[in-house]
């Protein structure tokens, strides 16, 4: 019935059976399982030799992958499909489906024989059986407490108590201790008449981030002081104050000052990295000259920062900057022995390793210990150099996000970067079914 109606929709488009089904799928949005179900008994049951590429293609380009905009995530939904659509799938008795022996093509028989395997299978299924580690269910538990906390949180009573401290008055002591805390801002005229010599790329990213933070700096004490002000009763409290009373009352970062960069970090975590961020503009402004370290995190704009040293490289070597990719280097030295800057590119500290260990000494990806969800990664070289094709033999490329929030906002992504590690005795794919990925910050 279904391919009657697929001829009448669109028989006089030429396409073959296979594209027709989808084509109706997407119509009368038949859920993706069945279509998917039905291509494959298309192609086992039809097919002398199976097309396996096609199939892929089909199910999990156009069909699943029509749905997956990120592209990290589709290489997540090809390698799981490399796992399973092969000969030895079908041809293998008791084909395993992951490292756990409870998973596997059960063999031919009838219906109970299938009913009896499914009720064996666990109620819960483990992290291995995804090929993820076990890590990933105490990441999984912790985010679903937090969301838990979130929401019990934001259930509480908005009045003050008759006994303890009130509300107003904790928040006027976080607010105070806040605002003590906050940095002055950068002298954005005396750092341009320092480097107004020497526009280089690096120089005008200082001085665009240097505006940046002054503006987030300058934002925080109003907002203090207003609200300040509007708790005594001396201002109105407006809907913008309100929401950053009730913020800094749940140690939380008011949204009125994430518009300079986002983070997942409470109210206290978030202070403290600001003040070192600053911290870094503010030596580099005094100094004129760029860190042998760049901490990369303290930029509001990282892929900002990474262009202008692709361009200070492409001045440098009178290429195009366009020729220009990365090449990486994990170094094995500690960051107190590093005491010069690289020939070509930068250094960069303070990145995270998450769903992975490293090894120091043999600079390569292993596996992260038992409660290990991040690690700090040592400095890395990222080096500038001209496109050419480069083995990826032993290589994983792992993608490099701002903050946890891997899929970001609908105002901001949060990838940066795409950074190649070695990925040891292990095969990417591996790694990537970990998802294994650096990280910029933490959540607190």
């Amino acid at each position: 019935r279904t391919l009657r109606c697929v001829d009448k929709l669109i028989a006089g488009i030429p396409m073959s059976l296979e594209l027709r089904i989808l084509v109706y799928a997407k119509k009368v949005h038949v859920p993706l399982f069945q279509v998917s179900e039905h291509l494959l008994s298309i192609y086992l049951d039809e097919y002398p030799d199976t097309p396996w590429d096609a199939l892929k293609y089909l199910i999990a380009g156009v069909n699943y992958g029509g749905h997956v905009t990120d592209d990290w995530d589709r290489r997540v939904l090809y390698t799981y499909i490399n796992d399973f659509f092969h000969d030895e799938a079908v041809q293998e008795p008791f084909f395993k489906l992951s490292s756990l022996s409870t998973y596997y093509i059960p063999k031919d028989g009838l219906l109970q024989s299938y009913r009896d395997y499914i009720n064996q299978l666990p109620a819960v299924d483990h992290p291995e059986a995804f090929g993820q580690h076990s890590n990933a269910d105490i990441a999984s538990q912790i985010r679903e407490t937090r969301t838990l906390l979130d929401t019990l949180l934001s259930l509480q009573p908005q009045r003050a108590v008759s006994q303890g401290e009130s509300r107003e008055d904790k928040v006027l002591n976080l607010a105070a201790d806040v605002l003590k805390r906050v940095p002055e801002i950068i002298d954005y005229d005396a750092t341009y008449k320092n480097v107004a010599d020497d526009m280089s790329p690096l120089n005008v990213v200082l001085l665009q981030e240097i505006q940046r933070y002054n503006v987030l700096l300058k934002t925080i004490r109003a907002s203090l002081v207003d609200l300040e002000k509007g708790i005594k009763g001396l201002v109105v409290m407006s809907s913008d104050l309100e929401e950053v009373f009730t913020c800094i009352h749940n140690a939380q970062i008011p949204p009125l000052w994430e518009k300079a960069y986002p983070s997942q970090k409470p109210l206290g975590a978030w202070t403290r990295d600001l003040m070192l961020r600053v911290e870094q503009f503010s030596k580099w402004a005094s100094s004129t000259h760029p860190p042998i370290l760049f901490w990369m995190s303290g930029f509001t704009f990282p892929t900002g920062f990474l262009t202008a040293v692709l361009q200070t490289a492409a001045r440098k070597n009178n290429v195009s900057v366009d020729s220009l990719s990365w090449e990486f280097h994990v170094s094995t030295l500690d960051d107190s022995n590093i005491t010069e800057t690289p020939k070509d590119g930068v250094w960069i500290r303070g990145l995270y390793l998450e769903g992975a260990g490293w090894d120091k000494k043999s600079s390569c990806l292993v596996e992260a210990d038992p409660m290990q969800l991040v690690c700090g990664m040592p400095t890395i070289h990222f080096k500038p150099v001209e496109n050419k094709r480069r083995s990826t033999k032993g290589i994983y490329t792992s993608p490099c996000y701002y903050y946890p929030n891997r899929s970001g906002s609908s105002a901001r992504a949060s990838f940066v970067v795409a950074v190649d590690l070695k990925a040891g005795t292990m095969p990417a794919d591996h790694w990537i079914k970990r998802g294994t990925a650096l990280l910029m910050s933490l959540d607190h």
